[in-house]
């Protein structure tokens, strides 16, 4: 036990770093056109290395480079946009595009997404099913590179356990994060990203903490009126990284919806996988007394998280 207690504290501060990491190491890219086909491109923000030492952008076949420059002819900046690198030093790039016509387009390329097409325009060309396609894919992406947001299914895991509440409770996070996921995104319902940021850390301790308590307290009696509740703030954060990708006008609700499909899918993977492991692992000794280690640990880097997003906001 001595042992495991030992592995979990450095599982978290490991955690911590990685985490902390993965939040700030964003690198954007503005690229604008300065008269028809022509384009000056630069980075123009980044939290650690500089992006132009450990990112290299990769521009359509039809555009000339020149330094900075980018001469794309009279079909615009239309073909594939790539970044080399990202998902490294940075975990995405994030990319601006401002036309002369006055319409923009944001892009935000990862290591699981590394290349956009562009269609010459902020007008987005694409079909239904390929727009379907890519959100419901950036929607399972999402949830598993989400840390805080896998955390809090977990927690709600160790909370409810295997068992019959687990569909309610489940449901209910889902019902609540799609529909401030759906107002936030059509611009019904806006908050600022940081408070957004803290209270979901907020509640993955909450919830850790409930996990450890015996009582009957209010969540063990109703984990999915919790769930619902906490679902609303999570749908927020959903919204705030779909607002980073942006949605295709044309095919707005399209986006929308799929992109949810794809959260969906993503977190009924994660609790498909637990459970395997659940059932393989029940019957070891060792199991039942990793329960408590785990959600300390989950409990400790939410805290972690907490003072951090509290302290950005204070100051």
């Amino acid at each position: 036990m001595r042992r495991l207690h030992l592995l979990i504290l450095a599982l978290l501060a490991l955690m911590s770093s990685v985490v902390s990491a993965h939040e700030l190491s964003m690198a954007e890219m503005e690229v604008r056109e300065t008269s028809p086909g022509e384009f000056l491109w630069q980075w123009t923000a980044s939290s650690d290395k500089a992006p132009a030492v450990v990112l290299a952008p990769v521009w359509p076949e039809s555009c000339a480079v020149d330094m900075n420059m980018l001469r794309c002819g009279e079909k615009g900046l239309f073909g594939t946009l790539r970044v080399d690198g990202v998902g490294e030093d940075y975990s995405a790039a994030i990319v601006k595009i401002y036309w002369l016509d006055g319409q923009s387009r944001v892009f935000t390329l990862t290591s699981r997404q590394p290349e956009v097409h562009l269609y010459g325009s902020a007008e987005d060309k694409r079909g239904m099913g390929e727009i379907a396609w890519a959100y419901a894919t950036l929607g399972v992406e999402h949830i598993l590179a989400g840390f805080d947001h896998l955390m809090f299914v977990l927690s709600l895991l160790f909370l409810v356990g295997f068992n019959k509440r687990l569909v309610y409770t489940i449901s209910a996070f889902t019902l609540a994060h799609s529909l401030t996921l759906a107002l936030s995104s059509l611009g019904l319902l806006t908050l600022r990203p940081p408070p957004v940021e803290a209270t979901i850390a907020l509640s993955i301790m909450l919830v850790a903490a409930e996990a450890l308590n015996k009582e009957q307290t209010l969540s063990r009696r109703w984990p999915a009126l919790v769930a619902f509740l906490f679902g609303l703030v999570h749908g927020l954060g959903f919204a705030g990284a779909l607002s980073e990708i942006g949605l295709p006008q044309n095919n707005l609700f399209v986006a929308l919806l799929t992109f949810n499909v794809g959260v969906e899918l993503g977190q009924l993977l994660v609790v498909v996988l637990c459970y395997g492991l659940y059932r393989v692992l029940a019957s070891q000794p060792f199991f039942s007394a990793a329960r408590k280690p785990a959600l300390y640990a989950i409990g400790g880097v939410a805290a972690y998280w907490s003072i951090g997003r509290i302290v950005g906001i204070l100051v």
